[in-house]
């Protein structure tokens, strides 16, 4: 199958997105080596470029269309801080920008480096939250 972007058709790219013309609306396709693709659509509503093991079940649970872009931004936050924690080749800093829909301008371009006061606060209470929990669960009782 291939994007229905005629547009984006025979790039070679790992990303490929359409401007919006009036008659059209945009298109954004994640593209694979093997050439199959994601299309944008209400059930995808976001795309992790990247290494995506660690980080992506955090968004998997979090984010969502309705979710703001505040809150997918902390939530793209411990999705980084969590891959960083699974994964040593990953790590600071990180290039963040953030645009609106139809907006294609920049909201908020930032990098986080290591003394970033935000990033430490979320990678300590994060991994603190998340013990929290772990020890409030009830161990199983399958004997």
């Amino acid at each position: 199958m291939r994007p229905r972007c005629s547009t984006c058709r025979g790039w070679s790219a790992t990303r490929c997105a359409r401007s919006k013309p009036e008659t059209d609306p945009i298109c954004l396709f994640e593209v694979y080596s093997e050439g199959n693709f994601i299309e944008a659509t209400p059930d995808t509503c976001y795309f992790q470029i990247g290494e995506s093991k660690y980080g992506k079940p955090v968004i998997d649970r979090v984010v969502t269309r309705a979710t703001g872009l505040q809150e997918a931004t902390k939530c793209t936050i411990v999705s980084f801080d969590s891959t960083m924690r699974s994964n040593i080749s990953v790590g600071l800093p990180i290039d963040l920008a953030v645009y609106e829909t139809d907006s294609l301008k920049l909201k908020l371009q930032k990098r986080i480096e290591e003394s970033d006061p935000y990033f430490r606060m979320v990678h300590t209470q994060w991994g603190e939250g998340l013990r929290r929990v772990f020890a409030e669960l009830p161990n199983p009782d399958w004997t």
